[in-house]
């Protein structure tokens, strides 16, 4: 009924109003027995029960109750002040002090509650015992009695509520955090398919335009002198864009890439250098070593991959004319080994990648190695060729395998 008290409930409703029909009873009780036993004083007794319950009715009206200590205070003096009066009237009014219990300790602080308690109790037993013209224990045993349960009552269910707004704070708690969490995970979610999306995008699509760009470069250079040779060119360009096509086709229906379906890596390697040797004014050579053991399609997307990316590097920037495709199945790890004799460059100098310009490829593919727990090995040198590693476990991290299921 006021800030600091508990919040009603509809359960504290119906007991509020439980409490509100008991006052009333035995308020009522006390006016009928004065006018049936026809007892001294009888007009009295009513018009004291009538006032005590119209000034508690005033409490539960007020806003000024249900809102501040203070008026919730001066309120109970009232109905206590009017209840003293019925209860110097009449022994009845003895009853009336139990549903007083109940308010008092409800609307004031704890130690003032039970100090008005123990001041009710007080004034009950010694009302009774004048109207008694005696005083014995039995006397004091209902009051006190009385007082130490609405005590236990209304203590008890004060802990039980402290516990239960407890308890509803930890669930709001943990119901922010699983949608804090659920967001986390999907922001996770949406990065690592964005990241995932721009390595596939960076070692297909983007590759296969540089290299159809440098085609019809070509076929651009020999048109006037060799027409067959610039027809040629077109042709391989025209190829190219058939192959980038089905790539972006795949990446949308989320499967693996064409050049892997119905074979094995090896066999897409061998593939790769061919291509690449037919495309383009170098000799690419495909080497197979060790014994072969399965693989999960992480690892052959990611191996055929950089792959692609590292021939398509040695095609545009190193001037090469042969590069050596390698790879090795050693017990528990598969290695990719790509070595050119082009013109090399110098690894602590590299450019910042941009989007103009490029420079994406290493770090696309040091990152594929990473995620499946592998590493990524670059030696090179102005003047002394590249020579690039990079090294799988066979059982990578659970953690990547959906790299591979989108």
């Amino acid at each position: 009924m006021n800030s600091a008290a508990p919040a009603l409930t509809p359960t504290t409703r119906a007991l509020a109003w439980c409490l509100h029909l008991l006052v009333i009873g035995l308020l009522s009780l006390a006016a009928v027995r004065a006018v049936t036993g026809e007892r001294p004083h009888a007009g009295w007794i009513i018009a004291a029960s009538v006032l005590c319950g119209l000034t508690y009715a005033a409490g539960p009206v007020l806003p000024a109750v249900r809102r501040s200590r203070r008026a919730a205070a001066l309120w109970l003096t009232a109905v206590g002040a009017c209840w003293t009066v019925l209860l110097a009237l009449s022994a009845d009014g003895v009853w009336v002090a139990f549903p007083l219990y109940f308010l008092q300790l409800h609307l004031l602080p704890r130690r003032a509650g039970v100090a008005a308690v123990v001041a009710t109790a007080v004034v009950a037993i010694a009302g009774f015992a004048v109207h008694q013209d005696s005083f014995s224990a039995a006397m004091a045993i209902g009051p006190a009695l009385g007082a130490a349960v609405a005590v236990a009552v209304v203590w008890g269910y004060q802990a039980l509520y402290r516990e239960s707004e407890h308890r509803r704070r930890l669930i709001e708690e943990l119901t922010a955090t699983r949608a804090d969490l659920a967001a986390a995970q999907h922001t996770a979610g949406v990065l690592a398919e964005r990241d995932r999306l721009a390595r596939e995008i960076h070692d297909t699509l983007a590759q296969g335009l540089s290299s159809i760009q440098l085609l019809l470069r070509a076929a651009e250079r020999a048109l006037p002198q060799a027409p067959q040779n610039a027809a040629r060119y077109v042709n391989q360009a025209r190829q190219a864009a058939a192959d980038n096509l089905a790539e972006a086709r795949r990446f949308v229906a989320a499967l693996t890439p064409p050049i892997l379906e119905g074979t094995t890596l090896a066999d897409a390697l061998e593939r790769l250098c061919t291509t690449t040797s037919a495309r383009h004014r170098i000799t690419a050579r495909f080497h197979f070593t060790g014994d072969p053991a399965p693989l999960t399609t992480a690892h052959e997307v990611a191996l055929l991959r950089i792959a692609q990316s590292a021939l398509a590097n040695t095609v545009r920037h190193a001037g090469a004319t042969t590069a050596e495709v390698t790879l090795s199945y050693l017990g528990d790890h598969v290695a990719l080994d790509i070595v050119d004799d082009g013109h090399g460059f110098d690894p602590t100098l590299l450019p910042a990648s941009d989007p103009e310009t490029g420079g994406f490829g290493l770090a696309v593919m040091r990152a594929r190695t990473q995620a499946l727990g592998g590493t990524l090995t670059i030696a090179s040198a102005p003047g002394r060729g590249t020579a690039l590693a990079a090294r799988l476990p066979l059982t990578p991290p659970s953690a990547t395998e959906p790299e591979a299921h989108p």
